[in-house]
C-alpha cells in the first residue's frame, strides 16, 4: 500500500489510502532560464522586436508585480533593461513600477529582491492606488467600468508590461492585462473588475464563465482586457513558473495574443485529466505559505471541488496559523442565504466579501470538512464542519459516503485544477 504525504502548514500528514487516485503535476524538463527569456525576446509573437520600438530618449515603464506574486523578474528584468540600452535607451529614462493594485507599499528590501541586479540602478517606484494626483482618468469601458490608472504609466512614451501567468479562480489566469488592470488602477476601477464576477442585477448570480482556466466569454477578462488596452501597452513578457517556482517558459509581445499562447502553457501545466468525478477529495494545499490564511487557502477549496460529483465531499488541508487573513473576511458570513449576501454586495462592495461569498456557496453545494486551527463555531459559521485530524475527517466523511467511494488525494490544492474529461473529448 503505498503512502501518500500532504502538508499541513509546516507539518508533513502521512496516511495509506484504499482504492483513491492521487492527482500530482508531472516535472517538467526546464531550459536554462536566460536562454528561454532572450528566445521569448527574439521571437515576439504579433509584435516587432522591443529594439525596433522603442527609440533613444523616450520614458520608457517597465510594470512588474509586487513581491506577493513572484514572477522571476530578478531574471528577466536585467534582460529587458540591457535590451532598451541597446536600443539606445539610456537607464535614467527607464522606470520601474510595481503594480501593487490594493496592496501595501513594498520595502526596501522587498524592492531589492524584485529587482535584482538593478536594485539602485533604475528607478523604482510604487503604485499609489488612493492617490488622486497619482491617478488619471482614461474614461469608461464598453460596459461601464470606470478607468483611473497610474499617472505615471498612462503618460510613458513606452509601456512595457511584465509578470507571470497563473490559474486565477474568477479572471481565468493571472498575468498579462491584469498587470495593467487591475496592477496599477485606481481603487474604485480594481474594486469594479472584481465585480464583474457578478451577472447583471435583473439575472442576479455568479458568470458561471468567470472561473479558473477560462477566458472565453470571461467578463472578468474581458473588462480588464478592454480597459488594459486604453493604455495602448507596447511590449508585453510573462513567464509561466513550475509550482516550485522555476521558469518553465517565456512569452513576448502583443498584450493579448503573447498573453493567451502564456495561458495556453500554463492550462497545459497546472491542470490534471479526470476520467469521471470523485465521492470524495481528499485536497492539501500545499503547505505553507499556501495554506497560511483562509483566503489563501480558499483556492484550493475552488479548485478541489471541479473533482466532485454534485453534492460530494471535500476534505480541505490548511491549516491557517494567520487565521482569516483579513479582519473584515469572517464578517460577511452573517449573511447566510446566499441571494441576500449577493444583494449586500451589490450594495457594499469588498473583495474580502467576494471571497467569502464563493466560499459559502461552495460549502452550500457540497460537504466540506475543513481541518485547520479555527474553532468549531468559526469553521461551521463559514457552513464548513470541523475536524481535528485528518483520520477524525475521514471517519466523518465515510458516515456518509457510499459503499467504496470513488476518491481523490490533490497533494498540491492551490496549485492543481482538476478538469472532468469527457469520453468524447477524450477520443477527439
Amino acid at each position: 500500500m503505498n503512502t501518500v504525504t500532504l502538508k499541513y502548514g509546516t507539518e508533513n500528514i502521512h496516511f495509506q489510502p484504499t482504492d483513491a487516485k492521487t492527482i500530482e503535476l508531472e516535472p517538467k524538463e526546464l531550459a536554462d532560464p536566460q536562454q528561454l527569456i532572450r528566445e521569448a525576446l527574439s521571437n515576439p509573437i504579433d509584435s516587432p522586436p522591443l529594439t525596433e520600438i522603442v527609440s533613444p530618449g523616450e520614458h520608457v515603464v517597465i510594470v512588474t508585480s509586487d513581491i506577493t506574486r513572484y514572477t522571476g523578474s530578478e531574471l528577466y528584468l536585467p534582460v529587458l533593461v540591457d535590451e532598451l540600452n541597446r536600443a539606445g535607451v539610456a537607464d535614467e529614462n527607464i522606470e520601474i513600477i510595481i503594480a501593487l493594485g490594493i496592496h501595501r507599499k513594498q520595502t526596501d528590501a522587498e524592492h531589492r529582491t524584485i529587482l535584482g541586479d538593478l536594485y539602485g540602478r533604475i528607478q523604482v517606484t510604487d503604485h499609489e492606488c488612493d492617490d488622486p494626483a497619482a491617478l488619471v482618468n482614461l474614461g469608461t469601458t464598453s460596459d461601464g467600468l470606470p478607468v483611473r490608472i497610474n499617472r505615471t504609466v498612462a503618460e510613458a512614451d513606452r509601456i512595457i508590461v511584465t509578470g507571470t501567468v497563473g490559474l486565477h479562480y474568477f479572471a481565468g489566469f493571472g498575468g498579462g492585462r491584469k498587470s495593467l488592470v487591475p496592477g496599477v488602477a485606481s481603487r474604485e476601477t480594481c474594486m469594479a473588475t472584481h465585480f464583474k464576477i457578478f451577472n447583471p442585477p435583473q439575472i442576479g448570480g455568479k458568470q458561471p464563465a468567470a472561473c479558473a482556466a477560462n477566458l472565453d466569454g470571461n467578463p472578468v477578462h474581458e473588462a480588464i482586457l478592454e480597459a488594459a488596452l486604453m493604455l495602448k501597452p507596447d511590449f508585453l513578457f510573462n513567464t509561466v513558473l513550475t509550482p516550485d517556482k522555476k521558469l518553465f517558459k517565456a512569452f513576448a509581445g502583443n498584450l493579448d495574443t503573447a498573453h493567451r499562447q502564456a495561458c495556453d502553457a500554463a492550462r497545459d501545466l497546472y491542470t490534471a485529466d479526470l476520467a469521471s468525478p470523485a465521492d470524495l477529495a481528499i485536497v492539501s494545499c500545499g503547505g505553507h505559505p499556501k495554506d497560511i490564511n483562509f483566503i489563501q487557502s480558499q483556492k484550493a477549496l475552488d479548485y478541489g471541488v471541479r473533482a466532485l460529483k454534485p453534492g460530494g465531499s471535500i476534505i480541505l488541508l490548511a491549516k491557517c496559523p494567520d487565521g482569516f487573513g483579513n479582519a473584515t473576511f469572517f464578517n460577511w458570513f452573517r449573511f447566510r442565504d446566499l441571494e441576500q449576501f449577493e444583494q449586500a454586495l451589490r450594495e457594499n462592495y469588498e473583495i474580502n466579501g467576494q471571497t467569502a461569498h464563493a466560499t459559502l456557496e461552495k460549502a452550500q453545494r457540497f460537504r466540506v470538512i475543513l481541518v485547520s486551527n479555527f474553532s468549531r463555531i468559526e469553521t461551521e459559521t463559514m457552513g464548513m464542519e470541523k475536524a481535528e485530524t485528518l483520520d477524525r475527517a475521514l471517519t466523518m466523511a465515510y458516515e456518509k459516503l457510499p459503499p467504496q467511494p470513488e476518491t481523490v488525494i490533490i497533494t498540491d490544492g492551490g496549485t492543481i485544477l482538476p478538469v472532468i474529461v469527457k469520453q468524447e473529448d477524450r477520443i477527439q
